[in-house]
C-alpha cells in the first residue's frame, strides 16, 4: 500500500549516522546531514515531529553473498531498538551494499581511504533515492 508524506533514510554507523529526506511528496531524495550515533533516538523524534516523517528507510549491508554477517547484525540491533521506540513508524530495511562507495566516488567505483570527505548523508540520500524509485512498497 502506497505512503504518502516524507520519507528518511538512515546509513548507520557505529560512530556517524547519514540522513537523507524526501520531498514532502515522497519522490526526490536528498542528504541531510551526518549526525552523531549516540544522539539517534532523539534525532529520529525530531524527523517524526518536525518534519512529518513517517517512514524511515534503513541500510543494511548484507555480504557480496547477500548474507548477513556483523554489521548487519549490528545494524538490525538498532533497528528493532528503533521500532519499539518507534511503533507509528514505519521502519523498511534495504540492501545497501554499495551504497557508502558509490557515494564517495560519485558513482565511479573509488575505493574507502581514497575517501576524505564524510559522505555518510549521500549515501543515505542515494539508498532513498533508490527506494523511491523502486515504488515505495518492498
Amino acid at each position: 500500500m502506497p505512503h504518502s508524506g516524507r520519507v528518511a533514510a538512515l546509513d548507520l554507523g557505529e560512530v556517524r549516522t547519514g540522513v537523507a529526506l524526501s520531498d514532502p511528496g515522497g519522490v526526490i531524495a536528498s542528504p541531510l546531514e551526518i549526525v552523531p550515533s549516540g544522539d539517534l533516538p532523539g534525532y529520529v523524534r525530531h524527523l517524526v515531529d518536525e518534519r512529518g516523517v513517517g517512514e524511515i528507510v534503513v541500510g543494511v549491508p548484507k555480504t557480496l553473498g547477500g548474507e548477513i554477517g556483523y554489521q548487519a547484525r549490528r545494524i538490525l540491533s538498532t533497528l528493532d531498538d528503533l521500532k519499539r521506540e518507534f511503533p507509528g513508524v514505519r521502519f523498511v530495511e534495504w540492501d545497501e551494499r554499495f551504497t557508502t562507495r558509490l557515494a564517495a566516488s560519485g558513482g565511479r567505483g573509488v575505493g574507502k581511504k581514497k575517501r576524505t570527505v564524510r559522505v555518510d548523508h549521500l549515501a543515505a540520500a542515494r539508498m532513498l533515492q533508490e527506494y523511491l524509485e523502486a515504488g515505495r512498497d518492498v
